[in-house]
């Protein structure tokens, strides 16, 4: 990959608590004038977002599910898969139940990922483990449960956690799942450098927000020598 193609490997995002719609508006300039694969708000917002970008094909509208606590009940985040795919979304993003995994409750946790799945119909979902809150051996036991339950992608957190993923996370899911499915990371990778040592070590897509997404892009163009592409 060339380093001007990062933002292909970027899910660009304002899913704080306190994103504005300038923010939002803000995130459907950036992801057009560098071609960010995905844009993610928080559900309130999603429906602009989708409005926002229907003019730039290449670039996916993504959803929320049971963000960020993962604690809603299995019927509300089907329902919310169901009524973000409604608005126009093309994947969406759903953080597992993260108590019930921490309890032993295998099943509670791979049966609320599959009900997200199949409500998608087809559409790719990504389970976010929220890794800062795990142990080890509660990582391999969550990507195990996504991959069962049919996911695209393990996710390793929704950025709202004290503590960032590491290389180590992707390493740990890699060895994990092996190849049946692809990794994104997100939660403080915040420079070049660290989402392309995190491609090395197995992940495929990376979720940043608006004010580090574009200054990795800009560190990219910078090394390859390139002028940034002009603002619309």
């Amino acid at each position: 990959m060339e380093l001007t193609e990062i933002a292909r490997v970027i899910d660009i995002s304002g899913v704080r608590t306190d994103v504005t719609l300038g923010e939002v508006e803000a995130i459907a300039a950036a992801a057009k004038r560098f071609r960010f694969v995905c844009a993610f708000a928080m559900p309130c917002f999603t429906r602009r977002l989708v409005r926002l970008l229907a003019d730039a094909p290449d670039v996916m509208v993504g959803g929320v599910v049971g963000f960020p606590s993962g604690a809603d009940t299995t019927f509300a985040k089907a329902a919310t898969a169901k009524e973000l795919l409604s608005l126009g979304v093309d994947e969406l993003d759903m953080v597992i139940n993260v108590g019930a995994l921490k309890s032993g409750l295998d099943a509670m946790v791979r049966d609320d990922i599959r009900a997200v799945v199949d409500a998608a119909c087809g559409t790719p979902v990504k389970c976010i483990l929220e890794v800062a809150y795990l142990t080890d051996d509660e990582i391999r036991r969550g990507s195990l449960l996504a991959v069962e339950a049919g996911v695209a992608y393990v996710k390793t957190g929704t950025g709202w956690a004290g503590k960032p993923t590491t290389v180590e996370h992707i390493r740990l899911i890699r060895q994990t799942i092996g190849g049946a499915a692809k990794i994104k990371a997100a939660g403080g990778v915040r420079t070049l450098d660290t989402a392309l040592e995190m491609m090395d070590a197995g992940c495929d897509r990376f979720g940043i927000g608006l004010r580090s997404a574009l200054g990795i892009v800009a560190e990219a163009y910078a090394r390859a020598g390139r002028p940034l592409p002009p603002e619309a």
